[in-house]
């Protein structure tokens, strides 16, 4: 099957070209197998499910380790963010994010209703752009999700311009998936419209829109306009989408289909305008975020290295251990991949790898030439990749240029999008942890306190008794001081004047001017160490990690009973550790965020 059904192992069973390469096929397929079945998995479930033998298997796995790609517990594997790595140079090279999703967050924002952009995927829909709205019934769809076109919106515009030869593929699709299994974002499992469908496409022709009155879900509803190219064929599509409690689908389709059309003119003209800096660069080194641009150096501003070690313990979430490979944890040497060795390492699937991240760099069709010398590979070896990831979908050749096709989402995209910034946090606090003998927790800014969203507690006699959703006045807590410090002036005077400044402890600064100062210097120090200001004989220590843009987002800490260290020592033997393991959290979350939207908690 091609990229929106069947099995992973599906590929595996087609005759691929002779020059194909073997490893990167069953490495691709070990991949997504992963990421239909939610991103984890036993190692033993995953070589049966795949077929493939257990060496293969420990191999793959292996080398995605090595790569910073998964992390491996005892009988476990979890695919990591970096992976994201792969989805974002598809992202990127489209420029439909990056161009588009700000006109389209603009949208949602005058009409407070949920907007999607989409492309098509063969005979499917998937999101590449989401504005949700906050609220109690919201879409829960993400970057990255693939969806039946006969059951969302987008569909029908698109398969308006089928071919007979797109519209048998997809008959075969619906005969060999009728539960829509492949389709595992479905929420229960199944889809409607099939029946209707190829009436709805001619319909979505003649009228230029196209509806989905809770075809996907009972209560969803969404109307969808096309963004066309230069030959009047549909780009991707702008989606706005409502529930059912606020419209019909025939009221929401005449309370927004005006602006929506109006917005997707100004979508084609940004796509059509030489001013459209490629990927949304507004400066060297500088991407559409506001952050560190692919390839270019990922800021640490608590000066952190972003150094990985391979000693990392399992996540306590999911079992899988933070291992990585050298320096996977902070931007990757160009050629690191080549002195990578062992019986564990697959040179030949890291390759295909590299080369599909290096489609990241351009915003316009490459050639075999350009590819061999961003990557820094032989032509041939990237010839042989190109050739096998065309043959699998990933890549789609224009005469003797090359793109990425969509369906490199596929590729962990989905599920990893699912995370949280607390989630991405927990193995590098539980290593950390591991490092120190103590706990290590991450924090965030609840209006005058500090709010725990995850922890890693030490198990010993005397510990910290601390749970995730516990609450500290941010005043007295090294986190907390770490957080105000992070925020503007006038914000953090605001929050100041309007907290009582209570002692919990003898030591407890309750004076407003010497805690302004205090909170100056941890802004200047890039760290906080509060010494039994909250409890006598709880001390801490606490770093920043912050955005694409530098926004400190969130604290991470380690506390540890007074007896155990001094102040001093844990400057010295704490510190270093802690910063590294809040770059390590920086690195996945920058990857995550690029052109996902990652919650906190």
């Amino acid at each position: 099957m091609d990229g929106t059904g069947g099995t992973p192992s599906a590929a595996l069973a087609e005759d691929p070209p002779e020059e194909a390469v073997g490893p990167l096929i069953r490495g691709l397929a070990v991949i997504r197998h992963l990421t239909l079945t939610g991103g984890r998995r036993v190692v033993s479930e995953l070589v049966r499910e795949t077929g493939l033998a257990r060496s293969t298997v420990d191999r793959i796995l292996g080398t995605l380790a090595r790569l910073g790609y998964a992390r491996l517990g005892e009988r476990e594997v979890a695919l990591a963010p970096p992976l994201m790595e792969l989805g974002n140079a598809y992202l990127a090279a489209s420029r439909i994010p990056a161009l588009l999703g700000p006109i389209a967050d603009r949208l949602a924002e005058e009409l407070d209703e949920s907007v999607s952009i989409a492309v098509p995927d063969r005979d499917g829909v998937r999101f590449v752009h989401q504005m949700p709205r906050r609220r109690t019934m919201s879409v829960t769809f993400h970057v990255g999700d693939l969806l039946p076109a006969e059951s969302a919106a987008p569909g029908a515009l698109f398969a308006a311009h089928w071919s007979p030869a797109d519209w048998e593929r997809w008959r075969a699709r619906v005969a060999e998936d009728p539960g829509y299994a492949s389709f595992p974002v479905l929420p229960d499992g199944t889809a409607r419209g099939a029946g209707t469908f190829a009436a709805r496409a001619e319909r979505a022709r003649a009228d230029g829109w196209s509806v989905d009155d809770q075809q996907i879900e009972p209560g969803l509803i969404a109307v969808a306009v096309p963004v066309r190219d230069p030959d009047g064929r549909p780009l991707c599509a702008l989606s706005v989408v409502s529930h059912t409690s606020r419209h019909t689908a025939g009221s929401l389709r005449d309370a927004v289909l005006g602006r929506m059309r109006e917005t997707a003119a100004a979508m084609e003209r940004a796509l059509a305008s030489p001013s459209g800096a490629p990927g949304g660069a507004t400066a060297a080194g500088v991407d559409e975020a506001g952050g560190p641009a692919a390839g270019a150096p990922s800021a640490t501003p608590s000066g952190a290295s972003a150094e990985t070690p391979a000693d990392a313990p399992a996540d306590p979430a999911t079992g899988a251990s933070a291992e990585t490979a050298a320096g996977a944890a902070g931007q990757r040497e160009p050629g690191a991949e080549d002195r990578a060795t062992g019986p564990e390492y697959i040179e030949s699937f890291a390759r295909g790898l590299r080369v599909l991240t290096a489609f990241g760099a351009r915003t316009e069709a490459v050639s075999l030439t350009e590819l061999a010398e961003l990557t820094g590979l032989p032509r041939a070896t990237v010839r042989r990749a190109l050739i096998t990831l065309t043959h699998l979908g990933y890549v789609a050749a224009e005469g003797r240029l090359f793109r990425l096709t969509p369906r490199v989402l596929d590729l962990g995209f989905p599920c990893l999008a699912r995370l949280t910034l607390s989630r991405i946090a927990l193995s590098h606090l539980a290593w950390l942890s591991a490092q120190v003998n103590d706990s290590a927790s991450m924090a965030v800014l609840a209006g005058d306190e500090i709010q725990y969203v995850a922890r890693v507690p030490t198990v010993r006699i005397m510990s910290v008794d601390i749970t995730v959703g516990t609450r500290f006045p941010a005043y007295a807590t090294s986190m907390g001081r770490v957080l105000l410090a992070g925020l503007p002036r006038e914000e953090r005077d605001a929050i100041l004047a309007r907290t009582d400044l209570r002692p919990f402890t003898r030591r407890t600064i309750t004076g407003r001017a010497r805690l302004a100062a205090v909170l100056d210097r941890t802004a200047r120090d890039g760290y906080a160490l509060v010494d039994q200001e909250l409890e006598d004989g709880l001390r801490s220590i606490a770093v920043p990690v912050r955005d694409r843009a530098g926004r400190v987002v969130a604290a991470v800490n380690v506390s540890s009973h007074a007896a155990r260290r001094t102040a001093e020592q844990a400057r010295e033997a704490v510190l270093p550790l802690l910063r590294r393991a809040a770059a390590r959290i920086e690195h996945d979350y920058h990857i995550a965020t690029r052109f996902a939207r990652i919650p906190v908690a």
